[in-house]
Protein backbone atom coordinates (compact mmCIF):
# COMPACT_ATOMS: atom_id res chain seq x y z
CA UNK A 1 0.00 0.00 0.00
CA UNK A 2 1.06 3.85 -0.75
CA UNK A 3 -0.13 5.97 2.32
CA UNK A 4 -1.30 9.43 0.97
CA UNK A 5 -2.94 12.42 2.71
CA UNK A 6 -6.84 12.10 3.61
CA UNK A 7 -9.17 13.34 0.64
CA UNK A 8 -12.43 15.18 1.33
CA UNK A 9 -14.71 16.16 -1.75
CA UNK A 10 -18.09 17.88 -1.35
CA UNK A 11 -21.36 17.25 -3.45
CA UNK A 12 -24.37 19.38 -3.86
CA UNK A 13 -27.35 19.64 -5.03
CA UNK A 14 -29.42 22.64 -4.85
CA UNK A 15 -33.40 23.47 -5.76
CA UNK A 16 -33.18 26.72 -8.08
CA UNK A 17 -33.43 28.20 -11.36
CA UNK A 18 -29.68 27.87 -13.31
CA UNK A 19 -29.96 31.04 -14.89
CA UNK A 20 -28.29 33.06 -12.04
CA UNK A 21 -26.11 30.86 -9.44
CA UNK A 22 -25.18 33.41 -6.69
CA UNK A 23 -23.85 30.81 -4.25
CA UNK A 24 -20.97 30.32 -6.45
CA UNK A 25 -18.24 32.83 -7.41
CA UNK A 26 -16.88 33.98 -11.20
CA UNK A 27 -14.65 31.79 -12.35
CA UNK A 28 -15.12 28.71 -9.61
CA UNK A 29 -15.96 26.30 -11.44
CA UNK A 30 -13.18 24.27 -14.08
CA UNK A 31 -16.39 22.48 -16.17
CA UNK A 32 -19.66 21.74 -16.59
CA UNK A 33 -21.30 18.47 -17.85
CA UNK A 34 -24.73 18.84 -18.30
CA UNK A 35 -27.92 17.68 -20.69
CA UNK A 36 -30.54 20.42 -20.56
CA UNK A 37 -34.77 19.76 -21.64
CA UNK A 38 -34.47 19.49 -25.27
CA UNK A 39 -36.64 22.03 -27.31
CA UNK A 40 -39.38 20.55 -29.28
CA UNK A 41 -39.00 17.32 -27.83
CA UNK A 42 -42.86 17.02 -26.50
CA UNK A 43 -42.05 15.65 -22.82
CA UNK A 44 -40.41 18.92 -22.31
CA UNK A 45 -42.75 21.11 -23.96
CA UNK A 46 -44.70 22.08 -21.21
CA UNK A 47 -41.08 23.08 -18.92
CA UNK A 48 -40.27 25.45 -21.52
CA UNK A 49 -44.28 26.70 -21.83
CA UNK A 50 -44.28 27.37 -18.27
CA UNK A 51 -40.62 29.14 -17.83
CA UNK A 52 -41.64 31.68 -21.07
CA UNK A 53 -45.51 32.17 -21.56
CA UNK A 54 -44.60 33.65 -24.84
CA UNK A 55 -43.65 29.82 -25.89
CA UNK A 56 -47.31 29.27 -25.55
CA UNK A 57 -48.89 32.18 -27.00
CA UNK A 58 -46.77 31.41 -30.47
CA UNK A 59 -47.13 27.60 -30.31
CA UNK A 60 -50.94 27.99 -30.50
CA UNK A 61 -50.48 30.03 -33.68
CA UNK A 62 -48.82 27.47 -35.09
CA UNK A 63 -45.61 29.26 -35.18
CA UNK A 64 -42.99 26.32 -34.28
CA UNK A 65 -39.99 27.45 -35.39
CA UNK A 66 -40.51 30.81 -33.16
CA UNK A 67 -41.44 28.22 -30.18
CA UNK A 68 -38.24 26.44 -30.94
CA UNK A 69 -36.32 30.44 -30.81
CA UNK A 70 -37.51 30.93 -27.59
CA UNK A 71 -36.97 28.18 -26.39
CA UNK A 72 -33.19 28.40 -27.09
CA UNK A 73 -33.77 31.69 -25.62
CA UNK A 74 -34.06 30.21 -22.32
CA UNK A 75 -31.55 27.97 -22.37
CA UNK A 76 -28.34 31.03 -23.72
CA UNK A 77 -29.34 32.81 -20.25
CA UNK A 78 -27.83 29.58 -19.06
CA UNK A 79 -25.17 29.85 -20.94
CA UNK A 80 -24.22 33.03 -19.64
CA UNK A 81 -24.18 31.83 -16.54
CA UNK A 82 -22.04 28.94 -17.29
CA UNK A 83 -19.53 31.64 -18.91
CA UNK A 84 -19.49 33.53 -15.72
CA UNK A 85 -18.73 30.46 -13.68
CA UNK A 86 -16.18 28.63 -15.34
CA UNK A 87 -12.51 29.75 -15.14
CA UNK A 88 -10.66 30.68 -18.23
CA UNK A 89 -9.92 28.02 -20.02
CA UNK A 90 -12.69 25.92 -18.43
CA UNK A 91 -15.14 23.58 -20.33
CA UNK A 92 -18.87 23.34 -20.89
CA UNK A 93 -20.29 19.78 -22.40
CA UNK A 94 -23.40 19.57 -23.42
CA UNK A 95 -25.22 16.53 -24.27
CA UNK A 96 -27.96 17.19 -26.72
CA UNK A 97 -30.35 15.35 -29.43
CA UNK A 98 -31.92 17.32 -32.25
CA UNK A 99 -35.57 16.44 -32.68
CA UNK A 100 -38.51 15.67 -35.46
CA UNK A 101 -41.65 16.23 -34.81
CA UNK A 102 -44.81 15.91 -37.01
CA UNK A 103 -46.83 18.97 -36.59
CA UNK A 104 -49.15 21.23 -38.64
CA UNK A 105 -46.78 22.28 -40.49
CA UNK A 106 -45.84 18.95 -41.83
CA UNK A 107 -42.35 16.77 -40.27
CA UNK A 108 -39.17 18.12 -39.56
CA UNK A 109 -35.85 18.07 -37.96
CA UNK A 110 -35.50 20.69 -35.44
CA UNK A 111 -31.43 21.02 -35.03
CA UNK A 112 -30.73 21.55 -30.99
CA UNK A 113 -27.25 21.05 -31.44
CA UNK A 114 -26.79 23.48 -34.04
CA UNK A 115 -28.93 26.50 -32.38
CA UNK A 116 -26.73 25.98 -28.86
CA UNK A 117 -23.29 26.02 -30.89
CA UNK A 118 -24.50 28.98 -32.50
CA UNK A 119 -25.81 30.73 -29.48
CA UNK A 120 -22.64 29.67 -27.35
CA UNK A 121 -20.47 31.35 -30.01
CA UNK A 122 -22.43 34.68 -29.47
CA UNK A 123 -21.62 34.40 -25.78
CA UNK A 124 -17.86 34.20 -26.29
CA UNK A 125 -17.32 30.24 -25.97
CA UNK A 126 -14.74 28.79 -28.28
CA UNK A 127 -16.35 25.63 -30.34
CA UNK A 128 -13.83 22.10 -29.70
CA UNK A 129 -14.48 19.31 -31.88
CA UNK A 130 -17.97 17.32 -30.92
CA UNK A 131 -18.63 13.48 -29.59
CA UNK A 132 -21.74 11.56 -31.69
CA UNK A 133 -22.89 9.47 -28.88
CA UNK A 134 -24.16 6.37 -30.84
CA UNK A 135 -28.07 5.38 -29.16
CA UNK A 136 -28.71 2.60 -31.51
CA UNK A 137 -32.11 1.05 -31.09
CA UNK A 138 -33.13 -2.88 -32.63
CA UNK A 139 -37.11 -1.69 -32.37
CA UNK A 140 -38.97 -3.16 -35.14
CA UNK A 141 -40.71 0.01 -35.74
CA UNK A 142 -37.89 2.81 -35.91
CA UNK A 143 -37.90 3.78 -39.38
CA UNK A 144 -39.98 6.32 -39.97
CA UNK A 145 -41.95 7.93 -43.32
CA UNK A 146 -43.03 5.44 -46.12
CA UNK A 147 -41.41 2.08 -45.24
CA UNK A 148 -39.61 0.49 -48.16
CA UNK A 149 -41.16 3.27 -50.84
CA UNK A 150 -39.02 5.65 -51.60
CA UNK A 151 -39.55 9.13 -51.37
CA UNK A 152 -41.09 9.49 -48.38
CA UNK A 153 -38.54 8.17 -45.79
CA UNK A 154 -36.64 9.92 -42.82
CA UNK A 155 -33.00 8.72 -41.75
CA UNK A 156 -33.90 7.66 -38.00
CA UNK A 157 -32.04 9.53 -35.34
CA UNK A 158 -29.48 7.11 -33.74
CA UNK A 159 -27.13 9.33 -32.23
CA UNK A 160 -27.00 12.40 -29.80
CA UNK A 161 -24.54 15.04 -29.33
CA UNK A 162 -21.97 16.14 -27.07
CA UNK A 163 -20.70 19.57 -27.56
CA UNK A 164 -17.38 20.46 -26.38
CA UNK A 165 -16.77 24.21 -25.88
CA UNK A 166 -14.44 26.33 -23.47
CA UNK A 167 -14.12 29.62 -22.01
CA UNK A 168 -11.30 31.80 -23.70
CA UNK A 169 -7.87 31.85 -22.12
CA UNK A 170 -5.53 29.12 -20.70
CA UNK A 171 -5.49 27.37 -17.76
CA UNK A 172 -2.35 28.08 -15.71
CA UNK A 173 -0.87 25.45 -14.13
CA UNK A 174 1.57 27.43 -11.85
CA UNK A 175 2.07 26.07 -8.10
CA UNK A 176 4.16 22.35 -7.86
CA UNK A 177 0.74 21.30 -5.83
CA UNK A 178 -1.22 22.23 -9.18
CA UNK A 179 1.49 20.53 -11.31
CA UNK A 180 1.32 17.53 -9.15
CA UNK A 181 -2.70 17.46 -9.08
CA UNK A 182 -2.47 17.07 -12.79
CA UNK A 183 -0.06 14.48 -13.30
CA UNK A 184 -2.19 11.99 -10.62
CA UNK A 185 -5.55 13.14 -12.81
CA UNK A 186 -3.58 11.73 -16.20
CA UNK A 187 -5.83 9.58 -18.20
CA UNK A 188 -4.45 5.72 -19.24
CA UNK A 189 -2.94 5.56 -22.91
CA UNK A 190 -5.94 3.00 -23.69
CA UNK A 191 -8.13 5.40 -22.33
CA UNK A 192 -7.36 8.61 -24.26
CA UNK A 193 -7.47 6.52 -27.64
CA UNK A 194 -10.92 5.65 -26.83
CA UNK A 195 -12.53 8.44 -24.81
CA UNK A 196 -11.02 11.11 -27.49
CA UNK A 197 -12.35 9.26 -30.30
CA UNK A 198 -15.52 11.50 -31.84
CA UNK A 199 -17.72 8.50 -32.02
CA UNK A 200 -18.74 6.96 -28.69
CA UNK A 201 -20.91 3.77 -29.13
CA UNK A 202 -22.82 2.95 -25.70
CA UNK A 203 -25.73 2.34 -24.70
CA UNK A 204 -27.19 4.01 -21.46
CA UNK A 205 -27.62 1.20 -18.54
CA UNK A 206 -31.34 1.06 -17.37
CA UNK A 207 -32.00 2.66 -13.78
CA UNK A 208 -34.41 0.93 -11.58
CA UNK A 209 -36.23 2.59 -9.04
CA UNK A 210 -38.01 1.74 -5.81
CA UNK A 211 -41.34 3.04 -6.62
CA UNK A 212 -44.01 5.37 -8.16
CA UNK A 213 -42.73 8.71 -6.93
CA UNK A 214 -39.29 7.66 -8.15
CA UNK A 215 -40.50 6.47 -11.50
CA UNK A 216 -42.66 10.01 -12.29
CA UNK A 217 -40.09 12.02 -11.01
CA UNK A 218 -37.67 9.86 -13.15
CA UNK A 219 -39.36 10.80 -16.20
CA UNK A 220 -38.69 14.48 -16.10
CA UNK A 221 -34.98 14.18 -16.32
CA UNK A 222 -32.66 14.49 -19.05
CA UNK A 223 -30.26 11.47 -17.78
CA UNK A 224 -27.60 10.09 -19.52
CA UNK A 225 -25.87 7.21 -18.41
CA UNK A 226 -22.91 7.70 -15.77
CA UNK A 227 -20.47 6.83 -18.50
CA UNK A 228 -20.87 9.45 -20.22
CA UNK A 229 -20.24 11.79 -17.21
CA UNK A 230 -17.43 9.91 -16.19
CA UNK A 231 -15.22 9.83 -19.24
CA UNK A 232 -15.93 13.77 -19.56
CA UNK A 233 -15.16 14.43 -15.70
CA UNK A 234 -11.81 12.76 -15.87
CA UNK A 235 -11.16 13.86 -19.72
CA UNK A 236 -11.31 17.72 -18.79
CA UNK A 237 -10.77 18.21 -15.12
CA UNK A 238 -8.42 17.53 -12.48
CA UNK A 239 -8.79 16.22 -9.08
CA UNK A 240 -10.08 18.56 -6.27
CA UNK A 241 -11.48 20.73 -9.23
CA UNK A 242 -15.09 21.81 -9.40
CA UNK A 243 -17.66 19.94 -11.50
CA UNK A 244 -21.07 21.90 -12.25
CA UNK A 245 -24.24 20.41 -13.79
CA UNK A 246 -27.20 23.01 -14.18
CA UNK A 247 -29.98 20.69 -14.92
CA UNK A 248 -28.43 18.28 -12.37
CA UNK A 249 -31.91 15.64 -12.57
CA UNK A 250 -30.99 12.80 -10.91
CA UNK A 251 -27.93 13.79 -10.23
CA UNK A 252 -25.33 12.03 -12.68
CA UNK A 253 -22.98 14.38 -12.81
CA UNK A 254 -22.37 14.81 -9.75
CA UNK A 255 -22.23 10.87 -8.58
CA UNK A 256 -19.64 10.86 -12.00
CA UNK A 257 -17.54 13.84 -10.11
CA UNK A 258 -17.52 11.78 -6.50
CA UNK A 259 -16.34 8.97 -8.38
CA UNK A 260 -12.94 10.55 -10.14
CA UNK A 261 -12.44 12.37 -6.94
CA UNK A 262 -13.50 15.60 -7.94
CA UNK A 263 -15.94 18.20 -6.19
CA UNK A 264 -19.19 19.39 -7.52
CA UNK A 265 -22.69 21.06 -7.15
CA UNK A 266 -25.97 20.54 -9.08
CA UNK A 267 -28.87 22.92 -9.81
CA UNK A 268 -32.13 21.86 -10.12
CA UNK A 269 -35.23 23.62 -10.42
CA UNK A 270 -37.91 20.31 -9.49
CA UNK A 271 -37.72 19.85 -6.01
CA UNK A 272 -38.86 15.62 -6.45
CA UNK A 273 -35.60 15.59 -8.73
CA UNK A 274 -33.27 17.48 -5.72
CA UNK A 275 -34.33 15.17 -3.71
CA UNK A 276 -34.05 12.02 -5.68
CA UNK A 277 -30.67 13.09 -6.45
CA UNK A 278 -29.37 13.71 -3.02
CA UNK A 279 -30.84 10.00 -2.25
CA UNK A 280 -28.72 8.63 -5.28
CA UNK A 281 -25.82 10.83 -4.12
CA UNK A 282 -25.52 9.19 -0.35
CA UNK A 283 -26.42 5.49 -1.89
CA UNK A 284 -23.78 6.38 -4.89
CA UNK A 285 -20.31 4.82 -3.09
CA UNK A 286 -20.58 0.86 -4.18
CA UNK A 287 -21.57 1.84 -7.97
CA UNK A 288 -18.59 4.47 -7.40
CA UNK A 289 -16.24 1.72 -6.15
CA UNK A 290 -17.04 -0.62 -8.84
CA UNK A 291 -16.73 1.89 -11.64
CA UNK A 292 -13.19 2.36 -10.07
CA UNK A 293 -12.65 -1.34 -9.96
CA UNK A 294 -13.43 -1.70 -13.72
CA UNK A 295 -11.30 0.57 -14.69
CA UNK A 296 -8.10 -0.63 -12.75
CA UNK A 297 -9.17 -4.57 -14.10
CA UNK A 298 -9.88 -3.03 -17.34
CA UNK A 299 -6.02 -1.21 -17.49
CA UNK A 300 -4.48 -5.07 -16.00
CA UNK A 301 -6.18 -7.01 -19.11
CA UNK A 302 -5.03 -4.49 -21.87
CA UNK A 303 -1.12 -4.37 -20.03
CA UNK A 304 -1.69 -8.42 -20.58
CA UNK A 305 -2.67 -8.27 -24.30
CA UNK A 306 0.43 -5.79 -24.72
CA UNK A 307 2.62 -7.99 -23.35
CA UNK A 308 2.02 -11.07 -25.26
CA UNK A 309 1.69 -8.73 -28.17
CA UNK A 310 4.86 -6.29 -27.82
CA UNK A 311 6.83 -7.36 -24.68
CA UNK A 312 6.99 -5.57 -21.30
CA UNK A 313 6.16 -1.80 -21.14
CA UNK A 314 8.68 0.78 -20.98
CA UNK A 315 7.18 2.53 -17.68
CA UNK A 316 5.86 2.17 -13.79
CA UNK A 317 2.94 3.88 -12.31
CA UNK A 318 4.60 4.72 -9.01
CA UNK A 319 1.60 5.30 -6.74
CA UNK A 320 -0.28 1.37 -7.78
CA UNK A 321 2.64 -0.62 -8.78
CA UNK A 322 1.46 -1.68 -12.17
CA UNK A 323 3.02 -0.92 -15.81
CA UNK A 324 1.94 1.57 -18.21
CA UNK A 325 2.31 2.58 -22.02
CA UNK A 326 3.79 6.32 -21.50
CA UNK A 327 6.18 8.57 -19.37
CA UNK A 328 2.80 11.07 -18.62
CA UNK A 329 0.98 7.76 -16.59
CA UNK A 330 3.74 7.34 -14.38
CA UNK A 331 1.62 9.06 -11.64
CA UNK A 332 -1.95 8.37 -12.09
CA UNK A 333 -3.87 8.28 -8.54
CA UNK A 334 -6.60 6.59 -8.33
CA UNK A 335 -8.25 6.63 -5.09
CA UNK A 336 -10.98 4.71 -3.10
CA UNK A 337 -13.71 6.51 -2.04
CA UNK A 338 -14.25 4.75 1.21
CA UNK A 339 -16.89 7.32 3.80
CA UNK A 340 -19.44 9.33 2.97
CA UNK A 341 -21.72 11.75 5.42
CA UNK A 342 -24.41 13.90 5.28
CA UNK A 343 -23.86 17.72 5.24
CA UNK A 344 -26.29 20.85 3.91
CA UNK A 345 -27.97 20.11 0.29
CA UNK A 346 -25.71 16.94 -0.39
CA UNK A 347 -23.03 14.84 0.85
CA UNK A 348 -18.87 14.70 1.70
CA UNK A 349 -17.19 11.67 0.81
CA UNK A 350 -13.80 10.42 1.97
CA UNK A 351 -10.92 9.32 0.13
CA UNK A 352 -8.66 6.09 1.48
CA UNK A 353 -4.88 7.31 2.90
CA UNK A 354 -3.90 3.84 0.96
CA UNK A 355 -3.96 2.77 -2.80
CA UNK A 356 -4.04 -0.52 -3.50
CA UNK A 357 -1.17 -1.61 -5.61
CA UNK A 358 -1.01 -4.25 -8.47
CA UNK A 359 -2.48 -6.62 -8.32
CA UNK A 360 -5.35 -4.82 -7.55
CA UNK A 361 -7.85 -6.72 -5.20
CA UNK A 362 -10.88 -4.30 -3.71
CA UNK A 363 -11.25 -5.02 -0.40
CA UNK A 364 -12.94 -1.66 1.02
CA UNK A 365 -16.65 -1.64 1.91
CA UNK A 366 -18.71 1.84 2.06
CA UNK A 367 -18.75 3.47 5.56
CA UNK A 368 -21.91 5.90 5.73
CA UNK A 369 -20.44 8.13 8.19
CA UNK A 370 -23.00 10.46 11.08
CA UNK A 371 -23.96 13.66 9.72
CA UNK A 372 -22.42 17.02 9.95
CA UNK A 373 -23.22 19.27 12.61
Amino acid sequence: MVSLQLMTTTHRILCQDSSLVPDLEEESVHLVVTSPPYPMVEMWDQVFKTLDPRIEKVWEKGDFLAAFSLMHGKLDSIWREMFRLLCRGGFLCINIGDATRNLSGGFMLYPNHARILEGCLALGFTTLPLILWRKQTNAPNKFMGSGMLPAGAYVTLEHEYILILRKPGKRIFSSPEEKQRRRRSSFFWEERNQWFSDIWDFKGIRQELQNREERETRSRSAAFPIELAYRLVNMFSLEEDTVFDPFAGTGTTNIAALTAGRNSVGIDIDPGLVRLAEKNLYDSLPGAMERIEKRLTDHESFVRDWRNRKGEPKYINGNHSFSVITKQEKEILIRNPIGIKKIQGGVAVEYSEEVSTWPWKPGYLPIFLPPSG
